[in-house]
């Protein structure tokens, strides 16, 4: 059973981000984060991004560097069967 959380976003001066509801950190550099919230896929990009903690019982991370560019992607058209396509 998947735990939901509470997501929250705090961008402080476009170098420290403290985000709730993470489920899972799929991909890390020091240009790129993708993590996995309750709200969808989040890209996160940037210079020098370091994530300083990220707890996954509790949903929270918090991550520095110079950060550019926030962008979610929503995942739910992506398990649309083809059926329920077909039959729209």
């Amino acid at each position: 059973m998947e735990e939901h959380y509470k997501h929250n976003m705090i961008l402080e001066n476009r170098k420290k981000l403290n985000i709730t509801g993470v489920s899972d950190v799929s991909e890390f550099s020091e240009e790129k984060v993708i993590l996995s919230t309750d709200m969808g896929t989040l890209n996160v990009e940037g210079e020098g991004l370091h994530i300083n903690s990220f707890v996954q019982e509790t949903g929270e991370l918090h991550m520095e560097g110079s950060i550019d560019v926030l962008v979610y992607h929503n995942d739910t058209h992506e398990k649309t069967s083809f059926l329920a396509k077909l039959f729209r």
